[in-house]
């Protein structure tokens, strides 16, 4: 089954994902059209996609995934929504009501307005911080989708898109107004990494500012499996192209499938050293401090935050659950979207690796520079 001939959506279209997403649908569909929804389109984007758009109308709807009348016309005569867009925030610098109108109540929109616009498909970018790990630490090591594990949590971030995740999924089986019914899924792709990843080039800058020693920041048994923003994108477009398949369709609706892909279980901190190592970059052999103290220090912190909220915003640098969560072993097999919808990784581990790290290596000297100079 191909997209040939459909029209799709992708919101986020200008993020880390979404971008990915966009080009690859670009290259490989003969769509007949492609609508970016963010809430800044970059010109310079656009006119990056002229190479590779083809045949293909690419159109451009920019605001807000909660103003209503962007969604109707974003989703008019559309057959399949990529849902990308969402507010990312491990560290509490987002107000909850701010990360719950993005995250769960933009996807509650979008659902509406795909059920009156007779959109037949929709797939949602959901997130393993959705899965956990718990306050505990439990670890998982290769799981799947039937793992049973007690999740509680903590953090706006991953309650926002549990929430958001529970919306999409429960919206499978919607009757449209023309008589169809709505089909969904949601995919939870492990943490993402590739060229243009924030968070990669955030440890790089850590890393010069200590001497071109990276932190560690993670034990080195806490092992989980990133996934290559190339794999991740291909993902979305293999479900989406299943979709198409009416049995495939049964199959998938309403279920969520884990995302990862050959890269090799490690840490997150030797991860990074990884794909930095080739630039000269070295890693402490162990964190600043034990655990149970960071875990205190954590706490005290997020007290803190609480105390100061009413007089200034203070963001706490480390909180319990993303200690946990660099702390705890958690990966997770792909295995059900490969039986389901025939998910592959198209990259292996060396060839993103070196992707990742000639990216970094692109962008190191202004990095360098620009730190120098403060």
């Amino acid at each position: 089954m191909t997209l040939s001939g459909d029209v799709c959506v992708v919101t986020g279209a200008c993020g880390f994902l979404g971008e990915k997403l966009v080009r690859l649908l670009l290259e490989e569909e003969k769509l007949s059209e492609i609508r970016l929804l963010d809430r800044n389109i970059q010109s310079e984007l656009i006119q990056s996609l002229d190479d590779c758009k083809g045949e293909t109308k690419v159109s451009v709807f920019e605001g807000d995934i909660r103003d209503c009348e962007l969604l109707r016309r974003a989703c008019k005569g559309a057959a399949l929504v990529f849902h990308t867009a969402s507010l990312i925030d491990v560290i509490g610098a987002v107000e909850y009501s701010e990360l719950y109108g993005v995250n769960v109540k933009g996807t509650q929109l979008l659902l509406e307005t795909c059920i009156q616009e007779n959109v037949a498909s929709f797939i949602y970018t959901s997130s393993i911080e959705v899965a956990g790990p718990n306050p505990h630490g439990d670890p998982i090591i290769n799981g799947d989708e039937d793992t049973p594990y007690s999740s509680c949590l903590k953090f706006s971030y991953s309650k926002t898109k549990q929430e958001a995740e529970q919306i999409c999924l429960q919206a499978n089986g919607e009757l449209l107004h023309n008589g169809g019914h709505l089909a969904t899924c949601a995919l939870r792709p492990m943490y993402i990494y590739g060229p243009g990843c924030r968070f990669t080039l955030g440890h790089m800058r850590d890393g010069i500012r200590n001497g071109n020693v990276l932190l560690r920041t993670s034990r080195r048994e806490a092992k989980v499996n990133p996934v290559y923003v190339g794999n991740a994108a291909l993902a979305h477009i293999q479900a989406g192209r299943a979709l198409q398949d009416s049995q495939k369709r049964a199959v998938m609706g309403g279920n969520f499938y884990y995302i990862s892909d050959d890269t090799p279980p490690v840490s997150y901190s030797d991860f990074y050293y990884a794909v930095l190592s080739p630039l000269g970059f070295g890693i402490q052999e162990r964190p600043i401090l034990p655990f149970p103290l960071l875990y205190l220090l954590s706490f005290l912190m997020e007290l803190l935050h609480v105390v100061l909220r009413p007089f200034l915003k203070f963001t706490p640098p480390l909180n319990r659950q993303l200690l946990t969560m660099l702390s705890t072993p958690f990966s997770f097999s792909y295995q059900k979207a490969h039986r389901d919808f025939g998910y592959s990784p198209r990259y292996d581990w060396e060839e993103a690796r070196k992707c990742t790290s000639d990216w970094l290596a692109s962008v190191l000297p202004t990095e360098r520079q620009q730190i120098n100079l403060k």
